[in-house]
């Protein structure tokens, strides 16, 4: 899978532009409708990525939907979501399925072992120059593609060269993750709020975590990313460490448009919500599928507002937990709030699911979850 294949014919029906998650999933949902392609990637697989590594039910049901399985032989399952701070914790079971912990190389080669047999053709360690619309070298070859596809990650170069990197939005965090050699202690990804943000933990395997600090500070000191979390520095205290730090920004980004008459952005190219919500590679998954829809169809309009409708419910509650965030002390009293009444976590985490509207949430649930946010505060400030 690591040695490059040359390419047969200089002619492909799509370029994808990233070797990815996103890029090979659109290369799989390419070739399901028989559509040929060609991945440029720079790096060799795995290609490995500091994130979470949690997958949600949904994200499983859509890779399942694209020919990809996921199973518990491929990492460890959770059946839901905790949150913590220093005083409270709130948990809730999943409405639908269980989640997979998978290390991010691991998924990366089952992405990319599909993707080859279902024919996309993908040349890794390559180098890449777009030239004009309908053409680029590959490698000193020239290439020709009636579509183009940029799933070249946040700073995606394919985004600058089709004039797509105008923003309605954008916010950066900054996370740092490690895995450590130890039996997972519950059966959740853990959430737990700090002052300056917050740590994910997430099982991967019988005998190993993964563990994410995300902040706003840039400038956190990277060696002390658990000196706000005695909990969980105290459980890892003992724990050997297996891999190195590595970084990466988490980005709130929204693009005014996603794609024009022949070049369409996928995954974190095309935008991307705060990896707090869980949800980034369900969005990519379900971006694929629609991609290939529209391809199909010959115009990628139906893309663009098949991305605004995927991406609209994870920013909305990626926008809700980052002004908790912000807001410690509004932090703190909805985390007392959820302590207090789980049925309204267990709610709130179907909305995420998609099982539950967010709007019918807000109708029913919001103005008991406001007088329950205002009474906290009255009795902490009469304590």
């Amino acid at each position: 899978m690591g040695n490059q294949q040359a390419v047969r014919r200089l002619t492909t029906d799509v370029l994808v532009v990233g070797g990815g998650p996103a890029g090979l999933s659109a290369a799989i949902a390419l070739r399901q409708k028989g559509i040929d392609c060609v991945i440029v990637e720079a790096l060799s697989p795995a290609i490995d990525k500091a994130c979470g590594e949690g997958l949600m039910p949904d994200a499983l049901a859509t890779l399942a939907s694209l020919g990809v399985e996921i199973t518990e032989r491929d990492g460890y399952s959770f059946r839901g979501i905790r949150f913590a701070n220093s005083v409270y914790q709130v948990d809730a079971h999943f409405p639908h399925g269980t989640g997979i912990g998978v290390r991010r190389t691991r998924l990366h080669s089952s992405l990319a072992e599909h993707a080859r047999t279902t024919g996309a053709r993908m040349l890794w360690n390559s180098r890449l120059k777009l030239l004009a619309q309908n053409s680029a070298l590959v490698n000193g070859e020239e290439i020709k593609f009636r579509w183009l596809v940029g799933a070249d990650g946040q700073a995606s170069f394919v985004r600058r060269w089709a004039g797509l990197d105008a923003h309605r939005k954008e916010s950066l965090r900054y996370g740092f993750r490690r895995h450590y050699q130890i039996k997972p202690w519950s059966e959740y990804v853990e959430v737990h709020w700090g002052p300056a943000g917050q740590v994910y933990v997430t099982p991967i395997a019988p005998d190993c975590l993964c563990v994410v600090y995300i902040t706003r500070d840039r400038h956190s000191n990277r060696r002390e990313i658990l000196g706000d979390f005695p909990e969980i520095a105290r459980r890892l205290h003992c724990a050997p460490v297996l891999s190195h730090q590595q970084g990466a920004v988490s980005a709130t980004r929204r693009l005014h448009q996603v794609a024009n008459s022949s070049v369409a952005l996928i995954g974190d190219a095309s935008g991307s919500a705060d990896a707090i919500t869980g949800e980034g590679l369900a969005m990519t998954f379900r971006q694929a599928q629609e991609l290939a829809n529209a391809i199909e169809a010959g115009s990628l309009e139906s893309y663009c507002h098949a991305h605004e409708d995927i991406s609209r419910l994870p920013h909305a509650m990626g926008a809700l937990m980052l002004t908790m965030d912000r807001w410690p002390a509004l932090e703190i009293r909805a985390m007392r709030a959820l302590a207090s009444n789980p049925a309204l976590f267990r709610e709130l985490l179907s909305v995420h699911m998609g099982v539950k509207s967010l709007l019918g949430f807000a109708v029913r649930r919001g103005p008991q979850l406001g007088w329950n946010l205002l009474s906290n505060h009255i009795r902490a400030q009469e304590g």
